[in-house]
C-alpha cells in the first residue's frame, strides 16, 4: 500500500520533475548558466550574481575568459555548465547554435533561454528562437533578454528600458524566467506562445517606426516654406531691383520658415481627431473602423507634437540670435544715418510698438503651453497623472496653445494681408498659407461645442446608434405573431429614449388594440416584445 502511494499520478516525459524542481527553486540555490562570452553574456553575469543567483558561464577556452567575468560567476566548460545549470542563457550567434549540438544530451529537460537578434528585419520564420527549438526538442526554450542592451544589465533598469519580451511554448518555462526577470529589477511581458518570436527579434531592428511619417512631413514642409519665403525674399528683390538678399538665406529666411512648420505641424496634432469626431457623427456609430491612414495619423500625433515643439524652440533660439547678426547692425546704423539725414530723429510708430509688443508677448506664452505638453507626454511623467489630468493637458491646454500660436501669427500679419504690394510674384504673404489649417481646425472643435452636435457625439461614443430600431409590425388579416416581419437592420436604440410601435392583436376574448408605447429606457442595448399568440 505505501508503494502504491508513493507512485505519482502522473507520469512526465524525461525532464519534466527536474524542470518543475527548476522551476520551483529559490535565487540562492538555481543556478544559472550561461553559454557564451561575449560581453552581453559578461554584463548579464554581473547583473545575475548582483541579483543572488550563483552563475557559471560555459565557454571554449575558459581560461582565456576567467578574469572578464566576475569572481562569483564560475568560468567552465561548455559540457560542465550544461550540466551543473537548471536555467540556462544561450548567449551566442544564431548562425554558432549549431556548435551547440554536442550538449543535447545535457540540455534535455532544461529551460534555454535565447537572446539573439537578426541582422535584418524579417517578414517570416522560422526565427532563431524556433530554430533553436527544433535543434534542442527536449529543452523548453524561452526567447526573451534580445531587447535589453549590454549597457541597460549592467547600469540596470533604472538606467534602460525596464520590459522584458517573452514568449515560450511552455508555461513554466516562461514562469521561471519572468521570476528570474523581476529578481533582477525588469518587468516581464508575456507575448505568447514561441511563434511569436519572430515578431520580439524584430523589435531591435526597426528605426524609428512611428517618427517615420511626423519627420517626412516636418521635412517637407520646411523645403516647401523655405524655398516659398526665398522666392518671396531673396529672388523677387533681385528680380525687380537688382537687390542681393542671399545672406538672409542662413538665418532670416530659416527663421521664418520654421514658425510656419511648427504651426502647421501642431494642426496636424488635432486634425485627425477632428475628422474622426465627423466621421463618426456622419456615420452615426462609433462601431465602424477607421480607415488604415486616419488609424496610423491617430497614433503618431506625439510624435507630430514634439516636432512642432522642436520647430518653436528653433524658431525662438533663431529671434535671440538676429540682433548679434552684422547685417543687423549695419541695417540699425543706416536707419539712424537716414533719419538724421532726413531731419526725424524721433522714429517712434506707437502702432508697431503694439504689434510687436504684442507678437512677442503671445509667441512667449504659446511656447510656455508647447513646453508644457512637451514634457506631459515623457512617459515618466505621464504616469504620475490620471487620465483626466493628462487629457485635460493634451487636449485642452492643447488647444489653447493652438489657439495662442495662431493668434501669434495674425498679430505678426496685422494689417498687411490687405496690402497689394505684399503680394509679391502674386503669391500670398507666408502667413495667410500658414493660417489656413489652424484656423479650420480651431472652427472644427467650435462646431464640436455646439450643444446639438456635442450631445449628439457623447452619445454616439456611448454605444448610441441611428441605424438601429426595432419594429414589431402584425398583418391585419392574420393573428400570426408577426415576428417574421421584423426589419432587424433597422435597429434604432438610443441609451436615454427608445421609440418602439407595437401593434396588438388578441385572440378569444381579448379585443384588438392598436397603441403607441413611449419607453424610457436607460442604459439598454436591445428590448423583446413577446406578444401572445
Amino acid at each position: 500500500m505505501p508503494d502504491d502511494m508513493a507512485r505519482p499520478l502522473i507520469r512526465e516525459r524525461a525532464g519534466g520533475s527536474r524542470h518543475l524542481e527548476a522551476s520551483m527553486m529559490t535565487p540562492s540555490t538555481l543556478l544559472i548558466g550561461i553559454l557564451g562570452t561575449g560581453d552581453f553574456s559578461r554584463s548579464l553575469a554581473r547583473r545575475l550574481v548582483a541579483s543572488g543567483y550563483q552563475v557559471v558561464v560555459g565557454s571554449r577556452t575558459p581560461a582565456r575568459f576567467t578574469a572578464l567575468f566576475p569572481e562569483e560567476a564560475e568560468v567552465t566548460s561548455q559540457m560542465e555548465a550544461a550540466n551543473q545549470a537548471d536555467l540556462l542563457f544561450v548567449a551566442v550567434y544564431p548562425e554558432h547554435h549549431s556548435t551547440l549540438v554536442h550538449l543535447k544530451p545535457a540540455l534535455a529537460g532544461k529551460t534555454l533561454v535565447d537572446v539573439s537578434n537578426g541582422l535584418q528585419i524579417k517578414q517570416e520564420g522560422p526565427s532563431n528562437a524556433q530554430q533553436l527549438a527544433d535543434l534542442f526538442p527536449e529543452s523548453y526554450v524561452v526567447k526573451g533578454f534580445n531587447t535589453i542592451s549590454a549597457w541597460t544589465l549592467q547600469a540596470g533598469p533604472r538606467d534602460g528600458s525596464r520590459q522584458v519580451f517573452l514568449c515560450s511554448d511552455d508555461q513554466n518555462a516562461k514562469s521561471s524566467v519572468m521570476q528570474l526577470c523581476l529578481r533582477m529589477g525588469f518587468i516581464p511581458v508575456d507575448m505568447g506562445l514561441l511563434s511569436s518570436s519572430l515578431e520580439i527579434e524584430n523589435l531591435p531592428l526597426y528605426l524609428f517606426p512611428s517618427w517615420r511619417a511626423p519627420i517626412i512631413c516636418a521635412l517637407a514642409l520646411f523645403v516647401f516654406f523655405y524655398l516659398y519665403n526665398s522666392v518671396r525674399d531673396v529672388l523677387h528683390p533681385y528680380v525687380t531691383a537688382k537687390k542681393n538678399n542671399l545672406y538672409k538665406l542662413p538665418i532670416e529666411i530659416v527663421n521664418i520658415t520654421f514658425p510656419c512648420v511648427a504651426l502647421v505641424m501642431l494642426s496636424l496634432v488635432y486634425l485627425p481627431g477632428l475628422i474622426a469626431a465627423f466621421l463618426q457623427l456622419w456615420w452615426g456609430t462609433k462601431y465602424n473602423r477607421f480607415p488604415n491612414w486616419l488609424d496610423h495619423w491617430l497614433i503618431q500625433r506625439k510624435q507630430f507634437g514634439l516636432c512642432s515643439f522642436l520647430c518653436a524652440v528653433l524658431h525662438a533660439i533663431y529671434s535671440l540670435c538676429l540682433p548679434m547678426r552684422k547685417s543687423a547692425r549695419f541695417q540699425l546704423i543706416n536707419k539712424a544715418y537716414e533719419q538724421v539725414n532726413a531731419g526725424h530723429p524721433d522714429s517712434w510708430v506707437g502702432e508697431e510698438v503694439w504689434r510687436m509688443e504684442l507678437y512677442l508677448s503671445v509667441g512667449i506664452m504659446a511656447l510656455g503651453l508647447l513646453s508644457l505638453l512637451a514634457v506631459t507626454s515623457l512617459p515618466s511623467v505621464a504616469n504620475t497623472v490620471n487620465w483626466r489630468e493628462f487629457t485635460f493637458v493634451q487636449s485642452t491646454l492643447g488647444y489653447c496653445a493652438l489657439s495662442m500660436a495662431t493668434l501669434h501669427t495674425l498679430i505678426f500679419g496685422w494689417n498687411r494681408a490687405f496690402l497689394s504690394a505684399q503680394y509679391y510674384f502674386y503669391m500670398p504673404p507666408t502667413f495667410l498659407l500658414v493660417l489656413i489649417l489652424p484656423l479650420a481646425v480651431l472652427l472644427g472643435r467650435v462646431a464640436l461645442f455646439l450643444p446639438c452636435v456635442g450631445h449628439r457625439l457623447g452619445q454616439i461614443r456611448r454605444g448610441w446608434e441611428k441605424s438601429r430600431h426595432i419594429r414589431f409590425i402584425l398583418p391585419d388579416d392574420d393573428c400570426r405573431n408577426g415576428l417574421e416581419n421584423i426589419d432587424a437592420r433597422r435597429c434604432s436604440i438610443q441609451a436615454s429614449e427608445m421609440h418602439v410601435c407595437c401593434c396588438h392583436l388578441a385572440q378569444g376574448n381579448l379585443t384588438t388594440a392598436s397603441d403607441l408605447f413611449r419607453c424610457k429606457m436607460s442604459d439598454v442595448s436591445a428590448a423583446f416584445f413577446f406578444l401572445p399568440l
